[in-house]
């Protein structure tokens, strides 16, 4: 068996689609998916199981014992290894006036159409380095407010798109 990083858009945030994580576990569980571990009360999850149709499975999953409509993006636990050993060397290292973000794609969306449409990031506040799937993304703490990237990762029409995680939670997850 395979081991799988389900990342859920938009669970349990700002008191919306509130999804108990013990109840979450055991709803991955019922699909027949082994060493299912949750991390945070944001929708990650890493889990064992065969190939497939996973992402779809696990929509239906919580929609019928969640009554909820999340998107959910599976990724490989070893695609994002390789993905955060390719990180830019600017990303993820801890420095406390940084805040370092991973964007990941959904599905049929692309990396590069998702920058396109964030557009420039601002300079001397925001770096950038798109990959396959992937957009590392890092900007100021401090003047977050004039980040071009920071304005646009909430609008509708880009975040319906993706999924972000910060570089701790996705380093945790390629741990568990």
């Amino acid at each position: 068996m395979k081991r799988y990083i389900a990342l859920l858009r938009g669970v349990n945030v700002g008191g919306k689609n509130k999804i108990s994580m013990a109840e979450l576990k055991q709803g991955f569980e019922a699909l027949g998916f082994t060493e299912v571990r949750t991390h945070l009360n944001s929708g990650n999850v890493v889990f064992s199981g065969e190939e497939g149709e996973l992402a779809t499975r696990i929509q239906v999953m919580i929609r019928e014992r969640f009554g909820l409509d999340v998107p959910v993006l599976v990724i490989a636990r070893d695609w994002l290894e390789d993905v955060l050993r390719d990180a830019p060397k600017w990303w993820g290292r801890g420095d406390k006036e940084i805040y370092d973000n991973l964007i990941l794609v959904l599905p049929p969306a692309t990396a590069g159409a998702v920058a396109e449409k964030f557009g420039e990031p601002t300079e001397g506040l925001e770096l950038v380095c798109v990959r396959e799937g992937a957009i590392f993304w890092s900007f100021d703490r401090k003047n977050y407010a004039k980040c071009n990237w920071w304005r646009r990762s909430a609008s509708p029409r880009i975040g319906e798109w993706i999924t972000i995680r910060t570089a701790n939670t996705m380093k945790k997850l390629v741990g568990m």
